[in-house]
């Protein structure tokens, strides 16, 4: 097992060889409706021991200053994640780190309001020469269509995708990123911090910090939304298209008898 400060000088691979790899994988890649995690349960990480609070159940929330529809306190992750989150956390604690998720399962009705209303509007206001399926692509970078169906669910329907960063044990303060969470521009991709030429400070200290967020979360089997230096899942159809894995085991799921489809 690598010492953590290792991870900090291990480079993050190309984000846009990913992004190239992710490809069409609600389309392409199946799910293991029959498997013997298709209905595993989920359960709330705050209650389990972890920390975070739900991004979008509030109004201070930047880029947003929003409480989105639908959205609520929970942070629902599937029970085989959430050990891996565990497993994460007791790595980190050597260092007096640990993992702080802003979102875990979504429901839909947050999915359409992002993808569908606030974030085209706000690329719109700023690019106005995105128009059509040019737009459409530069919102899905970032916001995945709503689910489509069993077939083709948007990743936070899962179960099995979360939004997270580091904190500092101690005293609950995230650790430097080099940009806000939810930042939808090229600032977010996970290799973002690589690309710097001679590095300030606080650019080394975010690309060291990112370093660490994404190996420690690879070495306990999860993937990387290479968009987001904030997005990763395990068992979600991403995973599998991003891992190699022949099939997701997570389609869409429903803690609250709410809304999936």
């Amino acid at each position: 097992m690598k010492d953590l400060s290792d991870l900090k000088r291990r480079p993050i691979p190309c984000s846009e060889e990913a992004l190239r790899r992710r490809g069409d994988y609600r389309v392409s890649v199946p799910i293991d409706v029959a498997g013997p995690l298709a209905s595993e349960g989920c359960l709330d990480a705050r209650t389990e021991g972890l920390a975070g609070c739900n991004h979008y159940n509030s109004a201070f929330n930047p880029p947003y200053y929003v409480a989105a529809p639908g959205s609520l306190p929970e942070l629902f992750v599937r029970v085989s994640v959430l050990s891996r989150l565990h497993a994460v956390n007791e790595r980190l604690r050597r260092a007096g780190l640990e993992i702080f998720l802003y979102d875990a399962w979504r429901p839909q009705a947050i999915q359409r309001f992002f993808h569908d209303e606030w974030f085209p509007a706000w690329l719109k206001e700023r690019r106005p020469e995105l128009e059509g399926e040019r737009l459409v692509e530069e919102v899905e970078k970032y916001w995945s269509a709503p689910t489509s169906g069993p077939a083709s669910p948007s990743p936070h329907s899962t179960g099995g995708a979360l939004d997270l960063t580091l904190i500092f044990s101690h005293n609950r303060q995230p650790l430097f990123m080099g940009g806000i969470f939810d930042d939808l521009t090229r600032l977010a991709w996970t290799d973002g911090c690589e690309r710097a030429g001679g590095l300030s400070m606080s650019e080394d200290e975010a690309r060291s910090n990112r370093r660490l967020l994404y190996w420690v979360m690879k070495e306990a089997g999860f993937s990387n939304n290479p968009t987001e230096w904030w997005h990763y899942s395990w068992g979600d159809q991403m995973w599998a298209r991003l891992t190699g894995a022949p099939e997701a085991v997570f389609g869409a799921y429903d803690p609250l008898g709410m809304d999936i489809s």
